[in-house]
């Protein structure tokens, strides 16, 4: 009997080890799939999923959506566009992730880089400032930087949960457009 006990002891002891190993494994594939679902940076090829647009061509905060059935990000070539599809009634696809630029580090009019959490981000509606679509919502990481721009451009500082779907409104950029 204390063989046959030694025996199964090592049998679990092996199986023990071959389960951590595979556990070990699988969170290291976990940490490059979470890696892997953060922004895209944008460059000169990449356009807009809505309308085509080349968002390189165009000033003011980008923006991208991660959804849960495909692997690579929907651009928007502004935070109105993303902020519209993500309050929209219709919109049902799962989403693993948001990012807009903040745009107390980026450069408005060739904005590169520092991208946020959409969903975290704080945001100026009404501002004077325009984007690729005409009027636009600036995004920021930092109150103070919002704040100053509120100062400079005007608008009102609000939180992603505050923004109502209406203040989103995509009507009218072409108007606004002019390279088209």
């Amino acid at each position: 009997m204390t063989a046959y006990s030694t025996l199964t002891v090592r049998l679990l002891a092996a199986a023990a080890l071959a389960a951590s190993a595979l556990t070990l494994t699988a969170c290291g594939d976990d940490s490059k799939s979470v890696q892997a679902l953060g922004p895209v940076e944008i460059d000169r090829s990449t356009s807009c999923s809505l309308d085509g647009m080349l968002l390189a061509d165009y000033p003011g905060p980008k923006a991208q959506v991660l959804y849960a059935d495909q692997p690579k990000p929907a651009f928007f070539c502004d935070t109105m566009e993303l902020i519209n599809q993500l309050h929209a009634g219709e919109q049902v696809r799962a989403v693993k992730g948001a990012y807009v630029q903040d745009m107390g580090k980026a450069d408005w009019n060739q904005p590169q880089g520092n991208w946020i959490d959409a969903k975290t981000a704080l945001y100026v509606v009404g501002s004077k400032r325009h984007g690729s679509m005409g009027p636009t919502i600036a995004s920021f990481a930092q109150e103070v930087d919002a704040a100053r721009f509120v100062q400079e451009y005007g608008g009102k500082l609000m939180k992603f949960g505050e923004i109502k779907p209406g203040m989103a409104d995509l009507s009218g950029g072409a108007l606004h457009d002019t390279r088209m």
